[in-house]
């Protein structure tokens, strides 16, 4: 597990992108539930953590493609999956395992 944030330092409906061994991963705070995918949309690259966050969905603002919080994949296309990492709270800290 590796220590990327502080709970605090991600407020309801934000995201933060953290650098794990040249990795960039999107980290989300969603009606407190704190979880982590790949950084990188898998339609062009473009920043997932840079994007729109609903109750839902994260939105990609590059070419607006939509992924479900839940399902971790696309809304149009679920065959369309986001590498996740699973993510430990820590006396308030945030962890990832990246393994």
């Amino acid at each position: 597990m590796v220590k990327v944030c502080h709970v605090n330092d991600l407020p309801e409906k934000s995201a933060k992108v953290v650098m794990v061994h040249d990795t960039p991963i999107a980290v989300f705070n969603v009606e407190g539930k704190i979880f982590a995918w790949d950084n990188r949309c898998p339609h062009r690259g473009a920043s997932l953590g840079d994007g729109y966050i609903t109750d839902k969905t994260v939105q990609c603002k590059f070419h607006l493609w939509e992924f479900d919080i839940k399902k971790e994949c696309a809304v149009a296309n679920e065959a369309i999956r986001l590498k996740s990492f699973p993510v430990e709270i820590r006396k308030g800290k945030i962890f990832l395992d990246i393994s």
